[in-house]
């Protein structure tokens, strides 16, 4: 504990002390500067607040800057003398561009400004929330042909949180209580970061990964329901690919934002960023501590033979802590080729306290009171370095993308946890499970535009993966600290490799007749997996899986008119097991609710079909979804009991557990609409919604009898629904505060019946310090309400269960943006034929 307290201290000062000294090279360019001040107006000659005034320098463009009038239209800016294009906009202005000649210090009047006569939708300014510099309208939520995109600026409900909080604001995205993620009903969801795999995510994306990535670091969302073929297969639910913020503003740039909440947790994250000439670097990084209380109840009614019922309930309280920091550099070796390298750390170290109750009532005898209580810790530490190159062979669209990303991930869990039986001591197990993960991904993107409409794309890709468990699972029935007399539980003390190694190969080509847009693409990957199993019982399993599989994409669209557009799509996808589901007894925590592990478990693959429209106008966007998704193989979650018997103290107990095992068994068909809307009602109401409802049918009937009395249906079939409202009320210029909504319908098959949830939080946010701040309050699930709920019907019993992953919560964020230099313009891109908006040179590459 003493070493990791010293790694945090000296990463912390190594931080600080970079900042400071990039902050002071970042000075030692300046030159001779020039006190500058004046003031915006409007045609009756009144003050405009907050309006943008960007002076863009002729001679040489990294002297520009930008700067915000404060309440009485006035501002301040320290400038380099020369000459200057000076350009003003204000919200319902028209944009206002003079030239003067900055020679000293002083006054240079006033700049008048006209009001726009009309407002359209390519010429609308964003509303200030916090400080804006360039005036174009962005929605939060846009569509193109392959994807939709969320951008959580606007989102003042996340403000201060992290990754799992700005999801469960993202339409057609469902959070669960657990942390699990979820697009239109499915939980087989693929994340990336800025386009590819991330060692930030953790091993299998756990929701503790999800928790450690600021909401402040995140520039954008992209929800990919149908990907196309360049991008990776995985994930039969789709795609969503995290863009994180890389600043493009001249000069010394940056934020800081620091939160306060309850449960009890702080935060302290910055965004910095310094471009001078052919150079871009940038530092994000940040950590915080959180406390997390989770709670489990189950209640089971067993009526066939044995006559008893079971009750228990587990409390377990979670105290972590996170740091990450992330940092790149860009080099530009001419205007046609760029160099690029950053790299990521990342820590996450937790303590906890579980307290499990069990309460069995056999109906012949009294009832027996049972106490399983652990103390654990974690450890979580994160490597991923990214080199890049990028190269336009011309003007016209021709590029080659070149990439490289070695990660590393390793995680440790140790947990002492002592079981009680009516008060006296009954086993000790002492718990320690180590994995690491290495990956290797290497990637090659190639466009080459074909005449003015069409557009051929081919890649390659690379991914190495390298999975090492090793878990170890001691107990005792001996109540003797000094000579407690442990020994192995040998069927869950294990060590496994799992080696994953694909290739995969794309092609695809788009083009537009009239008004008619397709895109044609053909996938093709060649898996292969090894296993290699050994637990202390002598089990040995080696196993390898090999896959050749093609995935074709076909994506159609037909303008009607501007911002009036049909889509239709198909794809096929595949779901690759997580690589813990097919290790045997991958965890041994709780001795009544177990995890199996299933080494024949094989992938799962669905082909998913959706019609959609788009209508956008100023004020009003809706874009509704027919989809149809058709799953073979489909991985299903068996729940079984079984009797196991134990000695303790000489005495033979026996015990109810209940194993949770993967198996692929039948189909699962699903046909439902996906509506997503936004609508500026009026200047002060804004709403975003998102309907979700689908019907849904499931097949399958399961029985093994080695491990079953009687077999299990998955048969069910039923309708379904999800839906989100989001509405804005901006109260001035500054202040602003959100009601969101979110509402998840019941689902039922003939072994477990879910039922419905709901919440609602709320968020204010307010500008401060003349734009360069924002000071949030949110507190999410008012009334406490987020927790899922579930009945299970096995052969001879009916369980009840209860989970509550996280309560309600209250969080105060304030933040401070510094030096807000002018935006780079980037370099003219081909408009991409296919799609109704316009596209983002910081997408990640998909493959």
């Amino acid at each position: 504990m003493k070493n990791k307290t010293e790694i945090v201290n000296i990463f912390t000062r190594k931080t600080l002390g970079l900042t400071f000294v990039l902050s002071a090279a970042a000075l030692a360019f300046a030159q001779e500067k020039a006190g500058v001040s004046g003031t915006i107006v409007n045609k009756k000659n009144q003050p405009v607040p907050y309006a943008s005034v960007t002076f863009s320098n002729k001679a040489n463009k990294s002297l520009s800057d930008a700067v915000l009038t404060d309440e009485k239209g006035q501002y301040k800016i320290q400038l380099t003398p020369g000459d200057y294009d000076i350009a003003v906009e204000a919200i319902d202005y028209k944009k206002s561009i003079v030239n003067k000649s900055i020679a000293a210090s002083g006054n240079i009047g006033a700049l008048s400004i006209e009001p726009e006569a009309t407002t359209t939708l390519d010429g609308k300014t964003n509303e200030i929330q916090g400080i804006v510099i360039t005036a174009a309208s962005t929605k939060p939520y846009k569509v193109e042909l392959d994807k939709k995109t969320y951008d959580p600026s606007q989102d003042i409900v996340s403000k201060g949180g992290n990754l799992q909080d700005v999801l469960t604001n993202v339409p057609s995205v469902s959070v669960d209580t657990d942390g699990t993620v979820s697009m239109r009903g499915s939980s087989n969801v693929k994340f990336l970061i800025n386009g590819k795999p991330s060692a930030l995510l953790g091993i299998d994306d756990g929701a503790n990964a999800l928790q450690s990535i600021p909401a402040d670091q995140i520039d954008r969302i992209e929800v990919i329901t149908n990907p196309s073929s360049k991008f990776e297969a995985s994930g039969t639910a789709g795609i969503l690919n995290i863009i994180l913020k890389k600043n493009k503003k001249t000069g010394f740039n940056g934020s800081v934002t620091g939160t306060l909440g309850y449960l009890p947790q702080t935060a302290l994250n910055t965004n910095l960023s310094w471009r001078k000439g052919k150079f871009t670097w940038f530092l994000n990084g940040g950590g915080g501590y959180r406390e997390s209380k989770n709670t489990n109840r189950n209640d089971a009614l067993f009526n066939s033979g044995i006559n008893k019922e079971t009750h228990n309930e587990s409390i377990s309280k979670n105290k972590n802590d996170n740091y990450n920091a992330t940092g790149g550099i860009t080099y530009d070796i001419s205007e046609k080729t760029s160099v690029n390298a950053s790299g990521t750390v990342r820590t996450f170290d937790s303590d906890n306290k579980g307290n499990i109750n069990y309460f069995d009532n056999p109906f012949a005898g009294g009832t027996i009171f049972r106490q399983r209580t652990s103390l654990g810790n974690g450890n979580n530490l994160a490597f991923q370095g990214d080199f890049g190159l990028d190269h336009k062979f011309d003007d016209k669209g021709q590029n080659l993308s070149l990439s490289l990303s070695l990660q590393r991930n390793r995680s440790n869990t140790d947990s002492n946890i002592n079981d009680t039986k009516d008060g006296a001591f009954q086993l000790l197990n002492i718990i320690d499970q180590n994995t690491i993960n290495k990956s290797v991904i290497a990637k090659a993107d190639y466009e080459l535009p074909l005449g003015e409409n069409s557009k051929l794309e081919a890649g390659y890709r690379l991914d190495a993966n390298n999975n090492d468990y090793s878990n170890q699972v001691l107990q005792s029935t001996t109540n003797n600290l000094a000579a407690p007399g442990l020994d192995y539980l040998k069927k869950y003390t294990y060590d496994a490799t799992y080696k994953e190694m694909f290739n995969a190969f794309y092609l695809q080509f788009k083009s537009k007749i009239g008004k008619l847009g397709y895109q044609l693409g053909l996938r093709d990957e060649i898996s292969n997996v090894d296993i290699n199993y050994l637990n202390r019982d002598g089990d040995a399993i080696i196993k390898s899986k090999n896959y050749n599989n093609l995935f074709p994409s076909v994506f159609l669209s037909y303008d009607i008119a501007k911002d009036n557009q049909f889509l239709v799509n198909y794809s096929r996808r595949i779901d690759r097991p997580r690589s813990f589901f097919l290790i045997p007894n991958p965890n041994y925590s709780d001795n009544q609710n177990i995890f199996d592990g299933n080494i024949d478990l094989n992938p799962s693959y669905v082909d998913s079909y959706e019609i959609g429209y788009n209508f956008s106008k100023k004020t009003f966007n809706i874009n509704p979804t027919l989809y149809y998704r058709h799953t073979t193989d489909d991985v299903k979650m068996l729940v079984y009991d079984q009797e196991a018997t134990t000695t303790i103290n000489g005495v033979n107990q026996t015990l109810t557990t209940f194993h949770t095992k993967p198996i692929n068994l039948g189909t699962d068909d699903r046909i439902g609409m996906d509506l997503n809307f936004s609508w500026d009602a009026t200047k002060w109401l804004k709403f975003l919604g998102n309907v979700d409802v689908f019907r849904y049918k499931t097949d399958g009937v399961y029985f093994d009898p080695d491990i079953m009395k009687e077999p299990t249906s998955f048969e069910g079939k039923g309708f379904s629904s999800r839906a989100r409202l989001t509405s804005t009320f901006k109260v001035d210029k500054t202040f602003s505060f959100q009601l969101q909504g979110f509402y998840r319908g019941a689902q039922k098959t003939q072994s477990i019946d879910r039922k419905d949830m709901y919440a609602l939080s709320l968020g204010a946010s307010k500008t401060i310090w003349s734009g360069n701040g924002t000071i949030s309050f949110n507190i999410q699930d008012i009334f406490n309400t987020r927790a899922m709920r579930s009945t299970a019907y096995g052969s001879n019993y009916v369980r009840d269960s209860y989970m509550q992953w996280q309560p309600r919560q209250f969080a105060l964020s304030l933040t401070y943006r510094f030096k807000q230099g002018e935006k780079v313009d980037q370099p003219k891109k081909k408009k991409d034929i296919n799609s109704n908006a316009a596209g983002d040179d910081q997408q990640g590459s998909p493959m």
